[in-house]
């Protein structure tokens, strides 16, 4: 394989129906999007998942809000046009080459494109594949740092290792917690039963991680979340969609009931691009062929539009 590092996204439509840059030497961008429509496998039968799809079924959501339809109409959410009258250039840089019979070089494009994209000054947002691409995504942060890294999961994902991998759906978090560039981690929506044993947990709170069920969220509100998100460094925030309540986002392969609300998530984004830098976002665990009628899809990309929507307001993107 050359070292080519992306390629147009499968199924043809671009994020937003924005421009394809796939020459990330040469990127001019505010946002780039980068689709890593794979993971790393526990069995053969991971090796082409049900999240494996989940990039081009986002994108092609995506086209209902796209360029040349409704992105300079009047969003309620924001009480005026997405972008605020600000020119923010928004590509979709494809999707990371892969080969099947070569994950662990597919992880190693997944953080040099994930690296090419943050050296042009772009903020970066990733488009999953499972729970375990985060990980090469996390690793192209360094020397971008230090940073917060916020995860809205019902999962804790600290193992160590399951069935001998470490780099799989289970343990991106615990994979972040070894990064010297993440300084500190809060996960948000933690709720049922998981991967997690009783000593993960340990581990994840001797490691300081801020750990908020859902419960915490619906009881005490996003306010007071914000309050215990530190504001000292920018924002990284990985949203694994079983985060949200499964009348919500349907669409996942680890449901669990009483999650965060659509309003409730939508307005920590805002409030994280309110009170601090954001540099990155990924969204994963998206499983179009449990979804129902495209509802997933289309909550996970109208989340997208909020983020770059607040990040514009704020004076984070584009220009006046």
């Amino acid at each position: 394989m050359d070292d080519t590092l992306t390629t147009a996204p499968a199924g043809g439509a671009t994020f937003l129906n924005t421009a394809l840059a796939t020459d990330l030497t040469d990127l001019e961008a505010d946002i780039a999007v980068l689709g890593l429509p794979y993971g790393v496998p526990y069995g053969m039968a991971g090796v082409a998942g049900p999240c494996s799809v989940a990039p081009a079924a986002l994108r092609a959501q995506s086209l209902k809000f796209g360029y040349g339809r409704f992105i300079e109409h009047y969003d309620f959410d924001h009480d005026g046009p997405l972008l605020g009258g600000r020119d923010v250039r928004i590509v979709d840089c494809g999707d990371a080459v892969a080969d099947p019979l070569d994950i662990p070089g597919n992880s190693a494009r997944a953080t040099a494109a994930t690296r090419q994209i943050l050296a042009s000054g772009a903020v970066p947002i990733m488009l999953g594949g499972d729970d375990s691409v985060p990980i090469p995504f996390f690793r192209g942060f360094e020397g971008h740092g230090p940073v917060t890294l916020v995860q809205v999961d019902a999962h804790l994902d600290f193992r160590d290792e399951l069935d001998g991998v470490r780099e799989g759906f289970s343990s991106p978090i615990r994979r972040a917690s070894e990064m010297p560039w993440i300084n500190s981690i809060v996960q948000v929506g933690l709720r049922g039963v998981g991967s997690a044993r009783p000593s993960d947990v340990q581990d994840a709170r001797d490691n300081g991680n801020l750990l908020v069920t859902a419960g915490e969220v619906r009881r005490d509100g996003v306010g007071a979340l914000l309050s215990r998100i530190p504001s000292e460094y920018p924002y990284l925030i990985t949203i694994d969609l079983d985060g949200l309540d499964p009348s919500v986002a349907p669409g996942v392969s680890g449901p669990a009931p009483g999650g965060l609300s659509y309003d409730e998530l939508a307005d920590l984004l805002t409030g994280l691009a309110a009170q601090g830098r954001v540099v990155g976002l990924d969204i994963v665990e998206y499983a179009p062929e449990l979804d129902v009628n495209g509802h997933t899809a289309l909550v996970a990309t109208r989340l997208i539009l909020t983020l770059i929507g607040a990040l514009a307001r704020s004076g984070q993107l584009g220009r006046a």
